[in-house]
């Protein structure tokens, strides 16, 4: 996974290389140089005040470039929370999994059930998307491949309803953790955004024995426009956290900086392939050394 990271992060890196090239042969440094440096970071979609802070750190260290790159590495390190780890603190618990049309909530779902399986927790899953015909077949294959409970209902158009009797056949079977897949929609739908704010009072109202955590699934490949989805989703439901997906070589790494420095939303995990194995935990250490180094 360590491999799969640092090749999903060429793009980005790419770009923080050019920059540190070009500036080792610097002694001084021009505006228009400044600009174009500026230009290659915010391609790299960590956003216009993390590239100016990283442009301050440049200036300040034109002339004495032995610890330019550790400097940048400490400010990014500083912008990102230290354990992304989800703590599920023992507790029955929820995991709602959100985000707009083709963001991959459905295969990762299933990762995260898998991925929880593997480390002992009784799962069920629960497919709360009414209106994509192909999730539930979706999710049918990649609940047996995990071997998990599923509770579906193709008779329903009402998402909550779904949600209701998978939480209490989530009681009835003693499951630890509930996954809940639900179906994609715009930021920019107001029915459809109101219709995951019941889901999410159905959970907290009716189900008080399970915690929740909102996750919204992130695809890298949007950059900036990843941060007006999860800001709209957050006043709904209030997200808990991220899940970067479809990170390959030809995406942009740095959204997890400004999806945590201006949203307070922390990447928990990231999916960099399509099958079932390919999630992993986000460790700000590994992402920012494999971002900025070709080692």
């Amino acid at each position: 996974m360590i491999k799969s990271i640092f090749s999903a992060l060429n793009r980005s890196r790419t770009n923080f290389l050019q920059i540190f090239n070009f500036l080792s042969k610097k002694d001084n440094i021009s505006q228009d140089e400044l600009d174009t440096i500026e230009e290659l970071l915010i391609e790299t979609d960590i956003g216009y005040d993390i590239a100016e802070n990283i442009i301050d750190i440049i200036q300040s260290k034109i002339y004495d470039k032995t610890d330019m790159g550790e400097a940048i590495r400490s400010s990014l390190l500083k912008m990102l929370p230290e354990n992304s780890e989800l703590d599920l603190n023992n507790e029955k618990t929820v995991l709602l999994v959100v985000g707009v049309n083709g963001s991959g909530k459905t295969t990762t779902s299933a990762k995260l059930a898998y991925y929880y399986k593997k480390l002992g927790y009784k799962i069920t899953l629960v497919a709360a998307d009414t209106y994509r015909a192909a999730a539930v077949d979706q999710i049918k294959i990649w609940s047996e491949r995990v071997g998990c409970k599923l509770v579906c209902n193709e008779e329903t158009s009402e998402p909550a309803s779904v949600v209701f009797n998978g939480l209490e056949s989530a009681i009835a079977h003693e499951s630890d953790l509930v996954i809940i897949d639900t179906a994609g929609r715009l930021h920019t739908s107001s029915n459809l955004m109101r219709e995951l704010d019941k889901i999410n009072r159905v959970i907290t109202n009716r189900f008080s024995v399970f915690s929740k955590i909102s996750l919204i699934t992130i695809d890298a490949s949007l950059g900036q426009n990843s941060l007006v989805q999860a800001k709209e989703f957050n006043e709904y439901i209030d997200i808990n956290g991220a899940i970067i997906t479809k990170l390959d070589g030809t995406a942009k790494g740095g959204i997890v900086f400004p999806l945590y420095d201006d949203l307070r939303i922390p990447v928990n995990f990231i999916g960099t392939g399509e099958t079932i194995e390919d999630l992993a935990v986000f460790n700000s250490i590994q992402y920012i050394d494999n971002l900025l180094t070709n080692n």
